[in-house]
């Protein structure tokens, strides 16, 4: 009988916190950023086993695989579901039978464009291919065809089906499975590539992919049994779903711009020699952890409750909500963009640092990694910018500039190597520059349209943020020289992550003492951010405590 109760008490307690109800942005960034830093770091273990097992040249046909797979993918999930979806979702959530029919409409009409898009493109890849990767030999050409026809089939339909579960989570602001479903994808790609390398070869990470996917959907059924949603088979021409055609063009468009800016990256890359499509992804890649972790974590926790201030006509509330997360955005990332410039050696070999990662890819990825982060700031304000313009039901302005930033980038990335001849590392300086371009074209945009949003505050405040990190980016700098070599034996990977863990300590204890002495309210940010690790801490407690 005790054990029966502890057992109740315990899965209770369990399902409380797993589908806990988030009460503000700060609170469901904290938890989406603790889940994406987990998320990350197996995708890094991922990254760095791929290159123990394989050379840049076969990483080269492994990534480039993807290539046409992702393009449905981001616009059927990234351009329809993670934003367009959720504002949907939250209108009609009070009425079971609208909320079920609009919902299933639109889930079905994805699943009908996934289907078409799968076969016409599995039937005509031959052709695709060739064309996206000129630099390429046949042979090349020929394996990358099989992995992407793989993905396509094996992959794709679960990463939908497991992202518009994803998208009811965050619209009922039930963070925790979401989060969870992409470690489980990694854990599924590692453990298939020690284990299926010696027969599978380069197949064998492939595999890991498809059943990745697979528990990545299966993980999150809970979702869609704990939501007021029931889904149909049906295609009805409801209002929500005319709504969510009408929001999701323009959004679709921009991805598919983005896209084809990928795209172009993949195929230039083609042309600067073998190996450089992985150099270019995997800088980019380690630019984009700090960018999911703050960045993507603010965006989607944001998007929920604009939405909810925006419908509700609270616009003073809402500015705020834009200025504050602005400034908290800028004082996160500010600092980790110094420390992956000064510090990319070191990052890029505990992160690839691969048996058949040599020296020439670790110093080629490290550069290109450094020209990324200039953008990291601007990088991580840009998810959220976009959510502010989609809480106010407008996907066109997000389209308009992105349209107009990646015609920048590649203008930029075709003179960078047809007229100067430049390696990889300016197609990331390209990139840095769009970047730039397009998030502060969207933040004058969205500041004109809400009446000031306190721009010199802003630039004062983001200026003091620059100067403290630069003099804490210095002092560090100086700190790992005298570091290397001296203290740590840098031939060895363990001490690699020693010298970053004590270089990154005195650059970031520098950083908070300067922001200090220069009064930067953002400082109080991490208080917050303390306080808030105490309540998880506590909820993870009572799971075990109160049965005892």
């Amino acid at each position: 009988m005790m054990y029966n109760l502890i057992v109740e008490r315990f899965f209770k307690n369990t399902k409380n916190f797993i589908f806990a109800q988030q009460k503000s942005i700060f609170s469901s960034a904290v938890l989406l950023s603790f889940m994406i830093v987990l998320t990350s770091l197996f995708g890094f273990l991922r990254y760095r086993i791929l290159a123990g097992y394989f050379n840049k040249e076969e990483l080269d046909i492994f990534f480039a695989s993807f290539r046409i797979p992702d393009i449905i993918f981001e616009i059927l999930i990234t351009g329809a579901l993670t934003s367009t979806f959720i504002p949907i979702y939250l209108k009609y959530k009070n009425n079971k039978k609208e909320l079920s029919e609009n919902i299933s409409s639109i889930v079905n009409l994805i699943f009908i464009l996934l289907t078409v898009f799968v076969v016409i493109i599995s039937l005509f890849l031959d052709r695709i291919i060739p064309a996206l990767t000129p630099g390429y030999d046949l042979a090349k050409m020929e394996k990358i065809i099989n992995l992407s026809r793989l993905l396509l089939l094996g992959q794709l339909p679960f990463f939908v089906l497991g992202n518009f579960l994803t998208g009811i989570g965050q619209a009922n602001k039930t963070f925790f499975l979401s989060a969870l479903a992409p470690i489980i994808y990694n854990l599924a790609i590692i453990i298939t590539t020690i284990f299926l390398y010696p027969t599978l070869f380069l197949f064998a990470p492939i595999w890991g992919v498809v059943i990745g996917a697979f528990f990545l959907f299966v993980i999150q059924i809970p979702l869609f049994f704990s939501s007021d949603f029931s889904y149909q088979f049906i295609l009805k021409r409801t209002k929500g779903l005319t709504e969510f055609i009408k929001m999701v063009i323009p959004r679709a468009f921009t991805v598919i711009v983005a896209q084809i800016d990928a795209t172009i990256d993949l195929t230039l890359t083609t042309l600067l020699g073998s190996g450089a499509y992985t150099v270019f992804y995997l800088a980019q890649h380690l630019q984009l952890l700090p960018v999911s972790v703050i960045g993507i974590a603010f965006g989607q926790a944001s998007l929920p409750y604009l939405t909810e201030m925006f419908q509700e006509k609270k616009i003073d509330e809402y500015k705020k909500i834009i200025y504050d997360s602005l400034l908290n955005l800028f004082y996160l990332t500010i600092p980790i963009a110094f420390l992956f410039v000064f510090a990319r050696t070191p990052l890029v070999r505990l992160f690839f640092g691969g048996q058949k990662f040599d020296w020439e890819a670790t110093v080629s990825t490290a550069v290109t990694l450094s020209y990324f982060s200039i953008s990291l700031p601007f990088h991580g304000c840009y998810y959220f910018l976009t959510r502010c313009f989609y809480s106010m039901h407008d996907s066109r302005t997000p389209f308009y500039v992105s349209v107009f930033s990646i015609l920048v980038n590649t203008v930029l990335s075709l003179l960078s190597i047809f007229v100067f001849h430049l390696p990889v590392w300016a197609l990331a300086l390209s990139f840095s520059v769009s970047m730039i371009v397009n998030s502060s074209v969207l933040f004058i945009i969205i500041s004109m349209r809400l009446k000031g949003l306190g721009l010199r505050s802003i630039f004062v405040e983001i200026g003091k943020m620059f100067f403290s990190a630069f003099l804490s980016a210095f002092i560090s700098y100086f700190s790992m020289k005298f570091l290397d070599g001296l203290i740590f034996d840098t031939t060895r990977t363990i001490n690699v992550f020693f010298l970053l863990s004590t270089v990154t300590l005195i650059h970031f204890s520098l950083y908070l003492f300067l922001s200090w002495l220069f009064n930067l309210k953002e400082i109080y940010l991490l208080t917050s951010l303390i306080l808030k690790l105490k309540e998880y801490q506590k909820k993870f407690t009572e799971i075990y405590i109160q049965y005892e």
